[in-house]
């Protein structure tokens, strides 16, 4: 047990940080969001939650490792990565702005990306916890897109 707790508090930030964002998104979910014409790839809606779910506790287990290694690993990415990534759910859905929303998520890609090679070099672990994170936000970047694009 001792050896998870190192782990405990920056899953329960990232966690927190994505149910935050959840109460940013309730009105928009409802009177904005369905009415939009979405791309055909849209994941099912049921999906988000469980996969947001999932990647909030890889980032987390990300900066368990980096804040508690011994090398030096620069956590300045990680902390704008998750300021952007709550950024954009305040522009998206909050403020309802696929445009600003889409150069945001453009930015959180760069951001992340950089995070993984900087962070390779010292934590394999730390950088592979983020690689189905980048996956999720090159996706979420086309559908923000498509959104902006035909809406």
């Amino acid at each position: 047990m001792k050896r998870f707790m190192p782990y405990l508090w920056p899953i329960v930030l990232c966690l927190f940080i994505g149910f935050s964002a959840s109460f940013l998104q309730k009105s928009a979910l409802v009177e904005w969001y369905p009415f939009l014409r979405q791309s055909p790839l849209t994941p099912l809606d049921s999906a988000f939650p469980i996969v947001w779910i999932l990647l909030y506790i890889l980032m987390g287990i990300s900066l368990g490792r980096i804040w508690n290694s011994p090398l030096k690993v620069s956590k300045r990415e990680w902390w704008i990565q998750l300021g952007l990534n709550l950024f954009w759910n305040i522009a998206f859905f909050y403020a309802r702005q696929p445009l600003w929303s889409f150069l945001i998520i453009l930015i959180l890609d760069v951001v992340v990306l950089d995070y993984m090679i900087v962070t390779l070099k010292k934590d394999k672990v730390a950088a592979g916890c983020f690689a189905p994170y980048f996956l999720w936000l090159v996706w979420s970047t086309y559908l923000n897109a498509y959104i902006y694009i035909y809406n």
